[in-house]
């Protein structure tokens, strides 16, 4: 799905009232029904919806859901500023408003001293997409008090406060939404972690904007979704064989660290690896005999790899658990030295080569990085935040010619044509000690299948977010180990063989 910015979004409205046509109030009117439909299935007992609505065309969205719940028997309360001058499409829904028996009118104002209920639900309408400025005096002591409230908070479009497209400052008064109900699209701020804490979960209602526009407006901004999976995936062919499947060549671990190269090995093999070899030292040998019977086992070293080699025809992952010792440091780097064929590097390999700034050069064209925003920083250098580390990991990809994992919340998979993946699989019972190693296994797994390193990446980020997804429902996200996450790529693969919609 492609990510717009605010004003691209603007101007799919306004190529949708143009060319169906429908009018700005009418498309309001879809807006505000698909928001009291997602309110309707979700809240269903006797609450109170306490309905901020401001001036503009958010406002506006705020009072056509005020007017149809109003006309569901729910109990409805609007806030605004009714003295102010609104936005004309605003005006109109207002005035529609006014017609209905039972809605309960008061000055925005009022909330700041308004005591609200167990039952009471909070929905912020106040500022919208067209905020270029900062939330100062009363309005930001409303949103405060709002954000206080101990009660459930919805949010229509964005949560009040927050930019679409960029950071606001720390000091900045946004609404804390636990649900915000977007249209159509993701919203760039709703992905990085600075902005997305404030918009709990993120539903987007599909409004029936311009799919001509859609389709023909561009971006280097997109989601990882179910569409795009279906697409990528192969279904396995029945008249196959081991070899059909590639080999995968996991190279990992050291005394003391070998349980990285065993969920690496793990999740190459659950990801459908037709031949798995862990390349280890021989101090790991009956550990990884034991604990994946089903991989081959070849020694690089006594307790730590002072050998790295790949078979011609393997696709090779290097990073979990090798350490960095000065016999490891030499060996990884005399091999980077002289392969040509992609890789998957991750861990202690990238913390390697960010020691030795200038093998970065050496890493094989389309290869897979995949740092978390720590070893990012080692390579590449500090960024003020997360836009600003996205931006330069834009750079790298294409200046490298590599792809590069970024992992965060939303995962991001960046091209060598500076294209951004934003992931929407996963969840915070992820981040423990091992989940990358298992995300190194896959992506290398998918690699060795003859997927395409984009399609590795991409594909393998979204089923490691999906597997996780399954096993926090599970096991909780407190409990859940990365070992769990492995066991669960094969309910993943069972949605996808029989198209079955995952649903995180």
């Amino acid at each position: 799905m492609k990510v717009f910015t605010a004003a691209q979004i603007r101007q799919c409205d306004a190529s949708t009232i143009q060319h169906e046509p429908v009018g700005e109030v009418d498309l309001m009117e879809r807006a505000a029904t698909a928001c009291a439909d997602w309110i309707s299935a979700r809240f269903t007992g006797n609450e109170k919806f306490c309905i901020f609505c401001g001036n503009g065309n958010n406002g506006g969205d705020g009072f056509a859901l005020a007017r149809i719940l109003a006309d569901r028997c729910r109990n409805v309360i609007v806030f605004g500023d009714f003295a102010a001058d609104l936005s004309d499409s605003a005006s109109h829904h207002l005035k529609r408003l006014k017609a209905v028996e039972g809605v309960a009118f008061l000055d925005i104002k009022e909330a700041e001293t308004f005591q609200f209920s167990e039952t009471s639900v909070i929905i912020d309408a106040l500022l919208g997409t067209g905020l270029n400025r900062k939330i100062e005096g009363w309005l930001a002591t409303v949103i405060e008090k709002l954000n206080a409230a101990q009660v459930p908070k919805i949010s229509v479009d964005i949560p009040s406060g927050l930019l679409a497209d960029q950071l606001v400052s720390h000091s900045a008064v946004i609404f804390k939404a636990d649900y915000t109900l977007t249209f159509q699209f993701w919203r760039r701020s709703f992905l990085h972690f600075e902005s997305g804490k404030f918009c709990g979960e993120v539903h987007l209602l599909d409004i029936g904007l311009s799919a001509e526009f859609i389709n023909k407006e561009k971006t280097p901004y997109f989601t990882i979704d179910e569409d795009l999976i279906q697409k990528i995936y192969r279904k396995r062919d029945d008249f196959s064989h081991k070899g059909t499947f590639g080999k995968t060549l996991i190279a990992a671990g050291s005394f003391g660290k070998m349980g990285a190269a065993v969920l690496a090995t793990k999740a190459a093999l659950k990801t459908g690896s037709g031949l798995t070899v862990t390349l280890a030292p021989t101090c790991g040998y009956e550990i990884l005999q034991i604990s994946c019977p089903e991989a081959m086992f070849v020694s690089g070293g006594k307790t730590e790899l002072t050998e790295f080699f790949v078979e011609e025809n393997a696709a090779a992952g290097i990073g979990p658990g090798l350490g960095t010792s000065e016999k490891t440091v030499a060996a990884f780097l005399s091999f980077l030295k002289t392969y040509e064929k992609p890789l998957v590097i991750d861990a202690d390999a990238l913390n390697i080569i960010a020691e030795n700034p200038e093998y970065l050069k050496a890493v094989p064209k389309d290869s897979i990085i995949t740092p978390h925003p720590k070893e990012f920083q080692r390579l590449f250098g500090e960024t003020a935040n997360s836009f600003e580390r996205l931006e330069l990991a834009r750079q790298k990809a294409c200046e490298l010619a590599i792809y590069i994992v970024l992992k965060d919340h939303h995962t991001q998979v960046v091209t060598p044509e500076m294209k951004v993946y934003y992931n929407t699989t996963g969840n915070s019972g992820m981040a423990k000690g091992g989940s990358g190693d298992a995300l190194l296994g896959v992506i290398t797994s998918l690699l060795a299948q003859d997927y395409s390193p984009r399609d590795a990446a991409l594909f393998g980020v979204w089923l490691h977010g999906a597997a996780g997804d399954l096993a926090a429902e599970k096991f909780s996200k407190e409990a859940m180990l990365p070992g769990d996450l492995i066991n669960e790529l094969g309910n993943v693969f069972k949605y996808l063989s029989k198209k079955i919609p995952f649903n995180k």
